[in-house]
């Protein structure tokens, strides 16, 4: 009989939960779930374990934590950091406290700096010595990154930043290289600033190959972790504050009802639901829904979701199949989306047959928008990020965050034609989509925009000040 730990990677939130015990005993922990719980009871089940305990590192604010709902399937206790913010009944951990599963032991290890409360959980095994053979980090140290401290406002922000430092240089670093890493983020996660490929390491490569462990001084850590830090997606703080009171019990995902173009439409006039259209940006651009709002479904989908949509506002879904319907409902609910009124039976093909309206948006190669950089009648809008702004540029661009497109329709003049780009098109979607929802109506994408136009070589201003 043997350790047990086991990962789980929620796709679209590229957020890491686990299950850590002992088979011999039968017991396991659950670390950080996530909403829909049915993964760990599957896997303890198989592994024949029982779930005794749910610790949360910290008061989450990307994803709608599941230790409400796994504690209501397994009368499991919560464990979590010490803090007066929580609204929920929980065990709350000091340094040194311990949680016992068999030859398992986790150890609480408090390391703030992502927020004040966050408990790292240092994990030992009776068969390997006394020493610890791996540490649950939560948001405190990622792959070549860590956790962001400025979740909770500019006045703690810095203050956060130091304590992370001495979590990592004073906690962290002491347990020696050979200890194993397992973060609560991978690569794609908006809780930190560039967290890297590696969904598990080690100390010792942290320390050896990560900017985070580069500094000199702790004063350099903190200009360097806060300098070019991105804005936090809008949905943050809302999560945040469910999860701290205690996220309600919903049990699985619901099952999402099909709706016929007739109902579709019919609930589209009553004028308070969104209609997400989950397709492609090529989809898309070819033909879609009037009013309809472009957030493919890649990755980036859930984050995109909290920025643009607000978690009170129905839903009405438009995807391209089954598969991509439940997946759909599983990025909405794991962030909190519960409004969900239904789905475009058979798609944009009933729409289509139903003869119904529609829109396009045109799409440009980047080719095609260089031979237009001068033309007077054409707005070329950049809607990345400002630090992808710094880096470089299509000639000829204005700038305008996607996240804030809204506040500065004002700014632009809707009787040209808008181009707009990105890093890929994916946001450039998401805007064109927005510019057309507030009567745009020559609006015009780049697949492939920033990635392509420098692939393509072609013509690159930076700011005067880069």
């Amino acid at each position: 009989m043997a350790l047990v730990l086991e990962q789980i990677d929620s796709e679209g939130l590229a957020q890491l939960s686990y299950l850590v015990g002992d088979d011999s005993a039968g017991l396991a922990a659950v670390i950080d779930p996530r909403r829909d719980v049915a993964v760990y009871l599957d896997k303890a089940q198989k592994l024949g374990v029982r779930i005794t305990a749910i610790i949360e590192t910290h008061i989450h604010a990307d994803f709608v934590s599941g230790a409400q709902e796994l504690q209501a399937r397994t009368g499991a206790a919560i464990y979590g950091g010490r803090s007066e913010a929580y609204q929920f009944e929980l065990n709350q951990m000091q340094e040194g406290d311990e949680i016992s599963l068999g030859n398992a032991t986790l150890r609480a290890l408090h390391t703030p700096g992502h927020t004040p409360e966050h408990i790292s959980l240092l994990l030992f095994d009776k068969k390997q010595g006394d020493e610890p053979i791996a540490v649950f980090t939560g948001d405190t140290l990622f792959n070549q990154d860590v956790g962001r401290p400025d979740l909770l406002g500019e006045d703690v922000t810095r203050q956060l930043a130091n304590d992370l430092y001495q979590s990592l240089y004073e906690k962290l670093l002491p347990l020696g290289d050979r200890v194993e890493l397992y973060p609560g983020h991978g690569a794609g996660s908006a809780c930190g600033k560039s967290i890297g490929d590696r969904r598990q390491s080690t100390l010792g490569n942290e320390r050896r190959f990560s900017p985070v462990f580069q500094h000199h001084s702790q004063a350099d850590f903190v200009q360097w972790l806060l300098q070019g830090m991105p804005e936090p997606p809008r949905h943050y703080p809302v999560l945040k504050k469910l999860n701290a009171a205690g996220a309600p019990l919903k049990g699985q995902p619901p099952v999402i009802p099909p709706l016929s173009p007739q109902a579709f439409r019919e609930r589209m006039e009553q004028g308070d639901a969104v209609v997400l259209d989950t397709r492609s940006i090529l989809a898309f651009g070819g033909g879609h829904i009037p009013g309809a709002l472009n957030i493919a479904l890649l990755p980036e989908f859930p984050t995109w979701v909290g920025w643009m949509i607000d978690r009170e506002q129905p839903i009405l879904l438009i995807v391209e199949s089954e598969r991509d319907l439940a997946l759909a409902g599983e990025h909405l609910f794991r962030v909190g989306y519960d409004t969900i009124v239904g789905y475009l039976h058979k798609g944009m093909t009933s729409w289509q047959n139903s003869a119904l309206p529609l829109e396009s948006a045109g799409e440009w190669t980047v080719h095609t928008l260089h031979q237009h950089l001068n033309d007077p009648d054409l707005t070329i809008l950049d809607v990345r990020g400002d630090d992808e702004r710094r880096a470089g540029y299509v000639p000829n661009s204005r700038h305008i965050y996607v996240a804030h497109l809204r506040e500065h329709l004002a700014d632009l003049d809707p009787h040209q034609t808008i181009v707009t780009y990105c890093g890929s098109g994916f946001r450039a979607s998401i805007a064109a989509s927005i510019l057309q929802q507030n009567s745009f109506s020559r609006v015009i994408n780049v697949p492939g925009s920033w990635t392509a136009w420098q692939a393509a070589r072609l013509p690159i201003e930076k700011p005067a000040d880069s």
